[in-house]
């Protein structure tokens, strides 16, 4: 593997530049080995303030598994950008990238959204009807179905009360999460990261975090597979909602121990096992 600030990046995982009809999107494409044929495409979208980064514990599972994954950073987030001259961040808009993106691989695709991305994978789903030449199946990671907790909705407001005032230069030392160590490779990644986001895009996904509805009954309606994965402890979305959830929508559901909010970081292994047992098992029931 190479380095990356100390991050580690699997040998297979080419960082590219995703053309598509709505703009040019940063990615890690990782194709599996020669000897393990791709058997589907996945596509990982991060959360909040998050980034293609956050995949990386889980890729070399994934892709040992026989699955090519794209881990993306949407409009606005760290590499990406503002992906086309006009960028808009509203939550419609942020959903027509990931349909753009699934056309440009010549879906359909294994959706993931993680967090915040949840919000955007369902959009893309029921925007399109979980149009199956789009979405060969989407997975919710720690999502709840609508409003986050009222200790994340603090933080979120706090945000938004000062981001016009402040630069996110300035805004680094409270954000960065004091309570966890990191290597310091990993800290400078963050920071940077951090400073690579668009303002617009932050406080336009802190206002639809704060008032998402909850679209569960429209989606449970809809055939596309589905499977819910939630990590625990969980501050953002309670653990007991994102598993209400997942019995409304009828989804193959995973809870994985110890995961915290970001399960593909803290608990990859299992995280990617959970992925691999749902894209896999149906696709064998699609083609008996």
């Amino acid at each position: 593997m190479s380095q990356l600030l100390t991050l580690e990046v699997p040998d297979n995982a080419r960082p590219v530049r995703l053309r598509t009809e709505r703009g040019v999107f940063a990615a890690f494409d990782v194709v599996p080995d020669g000897q393990v044929p791709a058997q589907a495409t996945a596509l990982l979208v991060p959360g909040f303030m998050g980034s293609k980064e956050d995949f990386l514990p889980v890729l070399p599972s994934l892709s040992n598994g026989g699955v090519r994954v794209l881990a993306i950073d949407g409009r606005g987030q760290h590499e990406t950008g503002g992906a086309s001259s006009e960028p808009s961040y509203s939550r419609d808009d942020l959903a027509s990238d990931l349909v753009a993106i699934a056309k440009h691989v010549n879906g359909p695709v294994h959706l993931v959204g993680h967090s915040y991305g949840g919000i955007l994978a369902r959009a893309a789903v029921l925007t399109t009807q979980g149009d199956p030449s789009l979405w060969a199946s989407v997975t919710f990671m720690n999502f709840g179905p609508s409003g986050v907790s009222s200790w994340q909705k603090e933080r979120l407001q706090l945000l938004l009360s000062v981001i016009d005032s402040m630069t996110l230069a300035d805004m680094w030392p409270f954000v960065r999460n004091k309570e966890v160590s990191a290597p310091p490779g990993v800290e400078l990644f963050m920071e940077q990261r951090w400073l690579r986001n668009s303002p617009m895009q932050l406080a336009a996904a802190a206002e639809q975090m704060l008032n998402e509805s909850d679209e569960t009954p429209q989606l449970a309606r809809l055939s596309i597979p589905k499977s819910v994965i939630s990590g625990t402890p969980d501050e953002t979305w309670a653990p007991e909602g994102v598993e209400r959830m997942a019995r409304d929508l009828g989804a193959r559901f995973a809870r994985i121990e110890g995961g915290g909010h970001s399960p593909n970081v803290h608990r990859p292994a299992e995280t990617a096992s959970a992925l691999l047992d749902f894209w896999l098992s149906h696709q064998e029931a699609a083609a008996a």
